[in-house]
């Protein structure tokens, strides 16, 4: 077992690894919580690969389906049922990048976890239970496909991306959802859902050797294929797919999103996580809640308070997404695109931002679950837990500057949404 002291969070690390490759992370911390994630490193994102021998191709929300296919069990109390019967809570998440299980309790750590780590990795699908779930899952899709918001967002990833999979919505569409069956479910379970590509995240109020024995214990009795899955890589380019766009929907305020895409690869000189720091800082900077620009919007009553940024990013790219409502949408579109010609930032708020994130960190620790998010994040991210506070102390104004002097910011995507002019 490693042990890492976090001084800076008042905290220690354990991380082990067993025998089958699975991969476990600790924080003890006092208190009444206990959470427990179980990761696998597959997403909406993967839909190309290779099993051994064997060329799979899937279609797009697969990943999201599979989630709530491996709910399904045989024979024993489904994880629902079983979770709230001990006074826990459980629930799972896909993203473009990683599916996590999770629950959390007070008590009863070891039936917990030999619960999750139990249906998690013991799949059970049928062609019966198949087909009933694409009804559940077409009636989710469906419920989402006219919201301005999902519509904004889905369509902003779509036109920003040329060939990458991060195209496609994480739920599908209904019918690639159609296109679903009990073999092609285990095709993507047997490729992902192995030790080698999983990891648990463990933290509160826990004894890091009784989490281990219990994990172990546990293991020993599953058997697993050999790990020899290879993902498709994708030659993305850097511009976009599609530079602008209107969407026709019933909203009474017109919605906008201005999509900057940004190559992370050809600024070699720096870690990854300064990278995004030093993006994150620029646009914050820029565009944030507290920057003169949005006061000035404010003042103009020219935007509402839902104004904000967002961002995903790929093995290639990050796409900064900035978002506004406005009842001038093209002025409010013009305005962004003439501050993001400015790139200059002032030393003062890169050290105030610097500030920002120190803080974050630190009021982060209190939390089990800001913690166990962290640790996946990281892991998914980078495959290695990364300690904020050093790290942002490195990111000097000089350090951010030349950054952000070597970023290209002319890749750009807008979509719009508003009401059809009659």
């Amino acid at each position: 077992m490693i042990k890492k002291e976090l001084k800076d969070l008042d905290l220690t690390l354990y991380e082990e690894t067993l025998s089958n490759g699975l991969k476990i992370y600790i924080v003890p911390k006092k208190g009444n919580n206990i959470y427990v994630t179980l990761t696998a490193k597959y997403g909406s994102d993967i839909l190309e690969f290779k099993n051994g021998n064997k060329d799979i191709k899937v279609v797009p929300g697969i990943a999201h389906f599979l989630e709530h296919k491996v709910f399904e069990v045989k024979d024993k109390i489904e994880p629902f049922a079983f979770y709230s019967k001990n006074g826990a809570d459980c629930n799972a998440s896909t993203t473009h990048e990683k599916t996590t299980y999770m629950f959390s309790s007070t008590d009863k750590l070891s039936e917990n976890l030999n619960y999750l780590l139990d249906f998690v990795l013991d799949p059970y699908f049928t062609d019966e239970n198949v087909e009933k779930e694409k009804g559940i899952i077409k009636e989710e899709i469906t419920m989402i496909a006219d919201n301005p918001f999902s519509k904004l967002n889905d369509t902003s990833l779509y036109n920003s991306f040329n060939i990458h999979p991060i195209k496609n919505s994480i739920g599908g569409k209904v019918e690639d959802i159609e296109k679903i069956n009990k073999e092609m479910l285990y095709d993507v379970y047997n490729s992902f859902y192995n030790p080698n590509n999983m990891f648990v995240v463990v933290t509160g109020n826990v004894d890091e050797k009784e989490v281990i024995e219990i994990i172990k214990e546990n293991q020993k009795k599953k058997k697993f294929n050999k790990y020899d899955t290879e993902i498709k890589k994708y030659e993305e380019k850097d511009n976009v797919f599609k530079k602008e766009e209107t969407l026709y929907l019933p909203v009474s305020i017109p919605k906008l999103s201005v999509n900057i895409k940004i190559n992370i690869e050809n600024n070699t000189d720096y870690p990854l996580f300064l990278k995004r720091c030093a993006l994150f800082h620029f646009f914050q900077i820029k565009f944030g809640s507290t920057s003169i620009f949005q006061e000035k919007l404010k003042k103009e009553g020219l935007i509402t308070e839902d104004f904000g940024l967002n961002m995903v990013k790929t093995d290639k790219h990050f796409l900064f997404m900035i978002l506004g409502e406005s009842d001038n949408i093209e002025l409010l579109k013009e305005k962004i695109l003439e501050e993001l010609k400015d790139t200059y930032i002032d030393d003062v708020d890169i050290e105030r931002r610097n500030k920002v994130l120190i803080s974050s960190a630190i009021y982060m620790s209190d939390s089990v679950f800001g913690i166990n998010n962290k640790i996946v994040n990281n892991i998914i991210d980078y495959n290695e837990y990364i300690e904020d506070i050093p790290m942002i102390k490195k990111l000097t104004s000089k350090v951010v500057k030349e950054i952000i002097s070597k970023t290209n910011f002319s890749n750009v995507s807008t979509v719009i949404v508003k009401k059809e002019d009659k």
